[in-house]
């Protein structure tokens, strides 16, 4: 068994849950832009991962690891409501929100933590086991 290899794809494991947890951190604290710089409500943004082979001539399912392949940008509309008063309503008074909902963010927030976790975890049993098996061969 390669060592090496299980750390490199929870490291990329890592390396994407931390950027997936930043955007979850951005999304929570724009859930209340009314208007960013494009004039419009914020959009939730979304991360979408994607499995890929860490070594193309490896038959070792462990060589297939993670990354992000790209950020996309949910489209949905968030709701209207009649806020006369707000400086970004529009002539009818109608005011649009963000389409983020800070509970489905949370949620997100608490599975990529759980993720991170456990590849935290699998590091430090890899590590652990490469040091056993050096301590053998002594």
């Amino acid at each position: 068994m390669d060592f090496l290899s299980g750390i490199e794809v929870s490291a990329d494991a890592l390396t994407a849950n931390k950027i997936k947890t930043d955007l979850i951190a951005q999304n929570i604290a724009n859930a209340h832009t009314t208007k960013d710089v494009d004039g419009e409500a914020y959009k939730r943004k979304v991360a979408v991962f994607e499995s890929y082979m860490n070594n193309a001539d490896s038959s070792d399912p462990l060589a297939k690891s993670v990354h992000i392949e790209s950020v996309q940008t949910d489209t949905s509309k968030g709701a209207k409501i009649y806020d006369p008063t707000h400086p970004h309503a529009d002539a009818e008074g109608m005011l649009q929100l963000t389409n983020v909902q800070v509970a489905k963010e949370m949620v997100d927030l608490m599975a990529a933590n759980h993720a991170y976790d456990a590849n935290i975890t699998v590091i430090a049993t890899a590590r652990q086991m490469a040091q056993q098996a050096l301590s053998i061969g002594k």
